[in-house]
């Protein structure tokens, strides 16, 4: 029998907004947690699910929860590609510059998975390029050894 942390975890993966908002309702679980620490939010970032990111954020779910690892849902979205969920979250307070356990933000994300729009996007509301990694590297060190040219040339202008 599903607990009802991977019930909210599931509905969130999948899109049920009913399921989710029904359990939110009797449970009051914006904020749970499964093994791998993933909240409703941070599932709903990885699997670009809007309005179940919506229902969370509008029950008082943490933008900047982590997991066990540290990654975040603006992390997530970053590393999928997913603009639109990205600007939502930066919109409701998502840190632009929060690391996870190896010191990778949302920035690096971007470039490190050519999501070069994400990449603009999180330059534009003023993620930082110069924080540095575990391994001592910065965006633009990660976008030379990625080969991501368009990578180079944004974070080059940034001086």
């Amino acid at each position: 029998m599903l607990d009802t942390i991977q019930i909210i975890i599931h509905a969130a993966r999948v899109g049920n907004t009913a399921i989710l908002k029904e359990m939110l309702r009797s449970e009051n679980a914006v904020d749970c947690r499964n093994m791998r620490g993933y909240t409703p939010l941070i599932t709903a970032g990885y699997h670009n699910q809007q309005e179940i990111a919506q229902i969370l954020v509008a029950a008082g779910a943490d933008v900047n929860a982590q997991d066990n690892g540290g990654h975040t849902a603006l992390m997530a979205a970053a590393h999928e590609g997913y603009k639109t969920m990205a600007e939502f979250l930066i919109r409701h307070g998502a840190d632009l510059n929060l690391q996870h356990e190896n010191g990778a933000t949302a920035l690096m994300f971007a470039v490190m998975f050519d999501q070069n729009e994400l990449l603009k996007l999180l330059l534009q509301h003023g993620a930082d390029p110069f924080i540095r990694n575990a391994w001592g590297r910065s965006a633009i060190d990660i976008a030379i050894l990625q080969d991501n040219k368009e990578a180079i040339n944004l974070l080059k202008s940034m001086g």
